[in-house]
Order: C-alpha cells, then structure tokens, then sequence
C-alpha cells in the first residue's frame, strides 16, 4: 500500500468521525492551554517562593493529573465508537499492522493540531491571565508578561508523552481483538446486568460513613484530617451505588408496572437497564466532577469574597506590637516609638490595650490544662492557653477586679470553659469567674485550636508556671531563656488619611524589629497584601481548575449522549416501523434523560449539603467564621451550576435525537 492512502485514511476517518473527534480535540486544546498558563504563571520569578508559589505549583500539579487521567478516558470513548469501523478495515484485507500504522497517523494530526493550537492559544491568552491574576490579587506584585520556554518544554513534553500513551493503548486493544470482536465493540454489555446486592450494600455503607465523618466533625483539628478520610469513603460510596444501586433502582422501576408500560418510560428503562453497567463509571464520575466543581467554586469565592471579615478575625486592632522576653526597658521603648512615629505621620492612636501576656500550648482534659513546650499539636484536645496578669487586664477593660492567691478568671474564645476549678500545670485555681467576652479578642470560631485567656492575681504567678513548664528542658538554654520570658504587647488602631496610617505602619514595623531585640510588629493593612496573595491565588485556581473539571463534565455527558444515541438509534428505529410516532420518540428521550442522568446533580448536591459543615469548620482555620456568606456562595454556585448543566443535557439530547432520528 502507498504510504500517502494511510494519510488520506487517516484524514477521513477523522472527518467521518467529527462527532466525536472535535470535541476531543476542542478539549484537548483547551487542556494543553491552560496547562502552559499555570505553569508559565507558576514559574514567573516575580511570585517569589511565598504561599503564592506554593499554591500555583500545587495546581499545576492537580492539572497535570488531571490531564492524564482525563484525556485517557474520554479517548476510551473514541476507541470503543470507532472498533466496529476497524473491524471492518480489517475483514477488508487489512492487516493489523496497516491499522496500526492508519491509528498512528490519526493520532499524529491530533496530536500535532492540538499541542500547537494549545500553545498558541496559551501564549496569546497568558497576558489576559496575567491582567486578571493581578487584578484579584487587586496589588501590583511586579509580575511582567513574558514567554516561559520553560513552560512551552513542559507542556509539548507532558502532552506528547499522553498522545503517545494513549495511543500505545489503543494499538494494544486493536492486537488483543480479532474481527468479530471489533466488529461488536461498540455493542457489547447487552446482556441485562444483574443485581449486585454486597456491592449496593458496601456503596451504601461507605456513603453512611463518610456522611458520618461529615456531620460529627465539630473541631477544625479534626476537620483537617477527618475530611479526606470522608471524601474517600464518599467517592467510593458514589461509585458502588451508581453500577449496582442504579441497576437496582431500575429494576425497581421495570416492576411498577403503572410507571414501567408507558411508551416514554417502557424503551427508557429497559434501554438504560441493558447498558447501566457501562453507564454507570461515566454518570458516577460527572457526579464526583460536579461536587468537586460545586466545592471548589463556592469555598474559594467565599473566601475572596469575604477577604474584610478575614482580616478583622485575624487582627481584632489595626497593629499589634510582641516584645517576646518584655522588660522596662524595651517597653518604654516600644511605646515611645509608636508615640513618635505616629505624631510624625499625624495620625492619633485608638483602643490602645498593653499588656503582658505568655501563650502556651496545652492538651486539656476536663479542667485540667497539661502544658508543653513543644510536642504534637495534632493530638486531640489540643488547645491555646494566653496567661494574663490581673493588673494589665483591668487596665484594658477598665475594671477593679480582685483576686485571692489560688483564683484566676477565664475566657473561652470559642465558647464556654463551663467549670468551678482549672488545674494548670501542677496547681490547681478556683474560677471566680468565667469571662463573656474581652477587648483583646472577640469571640469567634476562627483558627485550629480552643484559645482560652486566663487571668492570675499577679504577674510572679504566671512567671512560675513558665519555670515549671520549662525546668526539665533539654533544649538550648537562650532558648529556654526567651521562653520561658512574659511577653509584652500592644494593640491600636489608628485614625487619619488612609497614606498616613499606612506610611506611620511601615516605620513603627520597622524601628520596633530593628531597633528591640526580639521584637515583631503586624498590621492589618500591611498584611492585606499577602492575604490577597494567598486568598486571592486560591480564588484564582479555583474558579481556573472549576472551569476545566466543568470542561470535563461537558465532555463526558456530550460523549455519553452520542453513544447512547448510537446504540440506541436501531432500536428506537424498529419501535417506529412498529407504531412508535415521532413525538413519543422524543417523550422517550427525555425520560431516559430525567430518570438516569440527572441522577448525578441530585447526588452532587445532597454531597455538598452534607458536606457542609465541615467545610465551614475547615474555612474556621482560614479565618473564615461567616457562615451565612459560605451558605449565600454555595446556593448560587449550584444555581448556576444546575442551570449551565440543564442547558448541556438539553443541547446533547437534541444531538442524540437527531442521531437516532
């Protein structure tokens, strides 16, 4: 044979096959384009190497694993409509290795158009990423647009090496087939699937526990670590109850024998019976796309959106001074400086609270707080301990409190302490009182830990439990020194013109960290940078790897929709030569559409809402404690969601129609 008949072969099957090869193609250029975008993003040297960084790396690692996985398994599709079409080359005469070589050729021209459109594409579009990148993070870092050879190695390196893959796979379902096989690819799985009763019991099971692990997370410590147990057990739940529940749920259906003999459900159900077994792993993995989509969306655009909230958790006062090993000396200092600079800046000084104050880590168990230097802060029960003495709390709060020796006053930030006694360390205190709230901070259900402020009669008190947490220490003796040293603290706010409060920031940070010794200064304002760095990076991946999981589901419910149409078009073509009009063909198509691939919308969203909770718990230790935004967010996305995935079924029910038309 010429070589120049494989070519044109080659071309025409992919014409012939424009259905399905398009699409593939449209998605592998838009893959290879944002693929080249992240990374180039990820390798720009004005990011630095700060959470940014880290974040735009971990991306392009979701993508890169995602690409893999994705474009294998839309290209089983391709495969499987087009052996019957191969199954005929080869009954023609034409051998194996001449098929193989016509496949080779195919996947060159994919291959080819589609990695040097993405490049281009990702080249032309970059500055337009770049523009919105800096407009989200709503600060100019310096970024500058420019072509990363780097990224354009990586993208033809990682995407030849999928194309070449996939096409490995292909040669090798071609070798391991003979003619009849081939012939009948496209059509098998005909046989009615049976009811697998343990693995729809094992589905249901995983799902029960992963809703278990959801809904009994009550602490940001164990949300972190309880929520990728819950996610696997959920994927697999989906997965087990979409190939057998589904099966089950038909077959139930097919027994109603009111809903089962109508003319719009009859071909439907049993249709959808015959071939579940391969529609299952598809509709179970648009619902794990659809929730990742949905969580990915409405978690990150609350955070953006809620970047205000955030930053007056986090600073409770527009700047804080820590003077971690405090005496007369340096105090003075630290508020002469501030008193200076902001007379210099002429800006004046509010809700100014000095104070002394130790923060320990402890492990509390019932009223009794066992302190630790160091250690696993991933243990249960962990929690925050701030040691404040009573002199500098009434000065703050303006009281005149007492005390006796053995009482102290506590404040849970989160909630309640709810007991009569605390034992800390080896000494055990009468709560006098358990505080309501304090100036120094709100209450709020932000951060990992249980913070909890106790208040002692004096300061020697709590330099005494510092010596007792620190005695045994085999650690450095400066270190142990400047630990076991009270700290010293300043919170204010600062009235004047927005430029004044923020150039009088800068100087104060800077004197205080230059001129104290182990002295640190941070401000709201000053810190609104990076948290649109790390908030805003994270909203901008988001929405990025959002849009691209979404690009999937599109393309697994086109694909479905066409082999569906396909397989279906001879059947619904003997119901028509036997009476079936036109418009019940139609009724029938929108049944099958409603009863089966709906299904995974309705399980996406029951996942996120009972998911939920322990979402806001893991948004907690991003400083994010409004509930009520994260709700607003969450409703809007599947709103959207649900209607951008109607308009899709209602396109692709139209393509199957005409198919089986």
């Amino acid at each position: 044979m010429s070589s120049s008949i494989y070519s044109r072969l080659a071309v025409t099957n992919i014409k012939n096959n424009r259905k399905t090869y398009v699409p593939y193609i449209l998605t592998a250029i838009l893959t290879v384009m944002m693929y080249y975008i992240m990374d180039a993003l990820s390798k720009n040297p004005e990011i630095g190497d700060g959470s940014l960084k880290s974040v735009l790396d971990c991306a392009v690692w979701v993508i890169i694993i995602f690409t893999i996985i994705f474009l294998f398994y839309t290209n089983s599709f391709l495969i499987k409509r087009r052996k019957k079409e191969i199954g005929v080359y080869n009954i023609l005469g034409m051998g194996k290795p001449h098929i193989a070589r016509m496949l080779t050729i195919e996947t060159m021209i994919t291959a080819v158009f589609s990695i040097g459109a993405g490049m281009i594409c990702g080249i032309i579009f970059s500055k337009l990423m770049y523009l919105i990148f800096l407009k989200i993070l709503h600060y100019d870092i310096g970024m500058k647009f420019n072509l990363s050879v780097d990224s354009l190695r990586n993208t033809l390196i990682l995407f030849v090496g999928i194309f070449l893959l996939t096409l490995g796979y292909n040669l090798l379902q071609i070798k391991l087939s003979n003619p009849i096989e081939l012939l009948l690819g496209s059509e098998q799985g005909e046989k009615e699937p049976k009811t697998k009763l343990l693995l729809t019991i094992f589905g249901v099971i995983s799902l029960g526990i992963g809703y278990y692990i959801a809904i009994i997370t009550k602490e940001p410590l164990t949300a972190l670590t309880n929520f990728f147990a819950a996610v696997v057990c959920v994927i697999l739940g989906t997965y087990a109850l979409f190939v057998a529940g589904s099966i089950a749920l038909l077959k139930m259906l097919r027994k109603n024998k009111k809903f089962y003999y109508q003319t719009r459900h009859f071909t439907a159900v049993s249709g959808m019976i015959y071939r579940m077994k391969q529609n299952a792993v598809g509709l179970a993995n648009i619902c794990i796309l659809s929730t990742m989509v949905l969580v990915m969306i409405s978690t990150t655009v609350s955070l953006y959106a809620g970047m205000d909230d955030i930053l007056h958790i986090r600073f409770p006062k527009e700047c804080k001074v820590s003077i971690e090993t405090a005496n007369p000396e340096n105090e003075h200092m630290a508020d002469q400086i501030i008193e200076e600079e902001t007379k210099k800046a002429d800006v004046s000084l509010e809700n100014i609270l000095q104070y002394h104050n130790e923060e320990l880590m402890a492990s509390r168990s019932d009223d009794e707080f066992q302190l630790r230097e160091f250690g696993n802060y991933a243990v249960a029960n962990t929690c925050e301990i701030n040691l404040i003495p009573l002199e500098d709390f009434n000065q703050m709060e303006n009281q005149k409190r007492s005390l006796m020796k053995d009482e102290v006053l506590v404040y849970n930030v989160k909630g309640i302490y709810g007991k009569d006694t605390i034992k800390i360390g080896d000494k055990e205190y009468h709560v006098a009182e358990e505080l309501e709230h304090m100036k120094v901070e709100p209450k709020n259900q932000s951060g990992i830990y249980e913070t909890y402020y106790v208040i002692f009669p004096d300061i020697d008190q709590i330099q005494d439990v510092l010596n007792h947490v620190y005695q045994d220490s085999t650690m450095d003796a400066d270190w142990i020194a400047k630990k076991s040293s009270i700290s010293y603290d300043i919170s204010f706010d600062l009235k004047g013109k927005k430029q004044n409060c923020k150039d009088a920031m800068n100087v104060i940070k800077s004197r205080i960290e230059n001129e104290i010794p182990n002295a640190s200064c941070e401000s709201r304002e000053l810190s609104r940078k990076s948290f649109y760095g790390l908030y805003g990076g994270l909203f901008f991946i988001g929405v990025y790897l959002g849009i691209m999981f979404l690009m999937a589901t599109v393309l697994i419910i086109y694909y479905k929709q066409i082999s569906e149409g396909y397989d279906d078009r001879k059947r619904y073509q003997i119901m028509q030569n036997v009476g079936m009009s036109k418009a019940e063909v139609k009724r029938s198509i929108r049944s099958q559409v409603l009863i089966v691939f709906f299904l995974p919308l309705v399980m996406a969203v029951i996942h996120i809402t009972v998911a939920f909770g322990v979402i806001t718990k893991l948004l907690a230790v991003l400083n994010l404690v409004n509930v009520e935004l994260f709700r607003h967010c969450t409703v809007a996305t599947v709103a959207v969601f649900a209607a951008f995935y109607a308009g899709v079924f209602t396109i692709t029910t139209r393509e199957y129609y005409k198919i089986v038309k």
